[in-house]
């Protein structure tokens, strides 16, 4: 199989740091052309879910302006233009929740959307939280910090409270390297 090929792109929206959007011609492995294919750029960004030694999940219970209600959340944020992934999940744990954690493991990182762009998820598991500042929190959403046992998290799993896509995919691959 090939991949598609980028034979041109302009610049049709370039609302802020948060949202740019380019119009794309590509070109299809048989040889087809498709003008006007929508590319949407957004900022990669970080999920972790960090662990701490007595084996308790680090989570939030908040709001998203795209969720109906509450949902439960692991700690996330965007990448600062080249920060690495890794130093940014790091930085994002300690300002949200005021915890450092001495393991790390890389979860993966996928694409948001396959045909349309919208950045890059970086999915990190921390083992060994604890708490080493307070938190440093510049989120615009209210946020109350949980501290749930694997028991909690994977009812809560089963429940739909984790109700973004990204979350429920992170808190899976974390609770199957926890087992």
């Amino acid at each position: 199989m090939k991949a598609w090929k980028t034979l041109s792109r302009e610049l049709i929206l370039d609302h802020s740091q948060y949202l740019r959007v380019e119009d794309h011609t590509v070109q299809l492995p048989d040889g087809r052309i498709i003008h006007n294919w929508p590319w949407v750029i957004t900022p990669d960004y970080t999920n972790t879910v960090a662990v701490t030694p007595d084996g308790r999940y680090l989570c939030f219970r908040q709001p998203k302006y795209s969720v109906e209600g509450i949902s439960l959340a692991p700690v996330g944020g965007y990448r600062e233009p080249d920060e690495d992934p890794l130093l940014s999940a790091q930085r994002e744990l300690l300002e949200e929740t005021g915890y450092a954690a001495p393991e790390w493991i890389d979860l993966g990182h996928y694409p948001v959307e396959g045909n349309r762009g919208v950045g890059t998820a970086h999915f990190y598991l921390a083992l060994g939280a604890h708490q080493v500042a307070e938190r440093d929190a510049d989120d615009l959403e209210e946020q109350e910090l949980l501290l749930l046992s694997r028991d909690e998290m994977v009812a809560a799993l089963d429940a739909g409270q984790f109700k973004l896509l990204p979350w429920v995919a992170i808190v899976t691959l974390a609770l199957r390297k926890t087992q």
